[in-house]
């Protein structure tokens, strides 16, 4: 059967078929082989999108405008909006929907992206909020699939650390969405939200998926990518010597990575990853915890197994192949 999915929103995979993420994922192929063929594409002329960010970023922003442009689209980075000050969400989304083609919103509230689709008129993208991270799971399976020696649905996608991150949230439902094994390895006050979980077991019986949630270093098991994220995550802060007390003991080493018991395993990584002192923050954690990595070893993040930027690619050809689905010319 065919897929249209001309003037669809991107929210939270929640919302897509197993059949239209797959559309997806081929379209990223596809375009990916397109950009580094040299070929400059016009699938966005005409196009025009603007980019709302609460939350800071570097490959979010990048993607979204160098895949725009890309495509010969145009794309307008919003940083002083009157949004939710002098002026409502509401008029706000209203307004951009006769200016623009699309809208991206990063930022915290999940309700804040639901109600700019409400009332725009146009498609609008989750570039991150506080419950999902749709753009960045996508990039994921792509890198997975890249690089994996056997189809997606034969593959076992490990997270570890914070469970019911964003990041977490969405690998599970693309996962479950897609007939994956996904286990989730983290302490027990990081657990997945129960609904959620509930959800996405009940839709993984369905595809022949499995999920698995478990506070057990041995849940890596065969397991073909691990994947880790901060441990602290934009917003969260105040509760950054909590979170280390929880998570010290589910870094990302050498040792973890061969409790695997496969020789091929990648790791995978969304970004800024904490490896070593080179940041403000790592010096810091160094001075007040002693810690001179956290969520992965710096050994680990340099290896041959490490695809973390390929990964960090792949959000350009993923992000390109959601606009040129949801606005584009094809």
């Amino acid at each position: 059967m065919p897929v249209n999915l001309k003037g669809r929103s991107f929210l939270t995979l929640k919302d897509f078929t197993p059949q239209e993420i797959r559309y997806f994922l081929d379209l990223a192929h596809d375009l990916k082989r397109k950009k580094r063929a040299g070929i400059r594409g016009d699938l966005l002329q005409g196009r025009n999108i603007v980019l709302l960010f609460e939350k800071t970023s570097t490959r979010t922003r990048c993607a979204f405008e160098t895949a725009c442009w890309d495509e010969g689209g145009n794309a307008t980075f919003l940083s002083n909006s009157q949004m939710g000050k002098k002026e409502s969400l509401e008029d706000t989304a209203k307004v951009l929907g006769r200016f623009y083609d699309g809208i991206e919103f990063r930022g915290f509230a999940q309700k804040t992206v639901e109600d700019l689709a409400k009332y725009s008129g146009v498609p609008v993208w989750n570039g991150l909020t506080d419950l999902y991270h749709p753009t960045q799971a996508l990039a994921d399976l792509l890198t997975l699939e890249e690089h994996a020696k056997k189809p997606l649905s034969q593959c076992k996608l490990v997270y570890v650390g914070d469970a019911r991150n964003n990041v977490a949230n969405s690998l599970m439902i693309i996962c479950a969405k897609l007939g994956l094994r996904y286990a989730a390895v983290s302490p027990k006050e990081l657990f997945p939200e129960e609904g959620l979980l509930k959800e996405m077991k009940a839709l993984a019986r369905e595809t022949g998926g499995e999920i698995e949630i478990t506070s057990d270093l041995s849940g890596v098991k065969d397991a073909d990518a691990v994947y880790t994220d901060v441990w602290v995550s934009m917003g969260e802060e105040a509760q950054f010597e909590s979170r280390i007390k929880l998570l010290k003991g589910y870094r990302v080493d050498r040792a973890l990575m061969e409790k695997t018991g496969n020789p091929d395993a990648i790791f995978l990584h969304c970004l800024p990853a904490f490896h070593d002192l080179e940041t403000e923050t790592g010096r810091e954690v160094l001075e007040k915890y002693g810690l001179k990595e956290m969520e992965v070893s710096d050994e680990v993040f340099r290896s041959a197994a490490s695809k973390v930027f390929d990964q960090a690619e792949n959000r350009l050809h993923t992000i390109k192949a959601v606009m040129v689905a949801t606005i584009g010319r094809q």
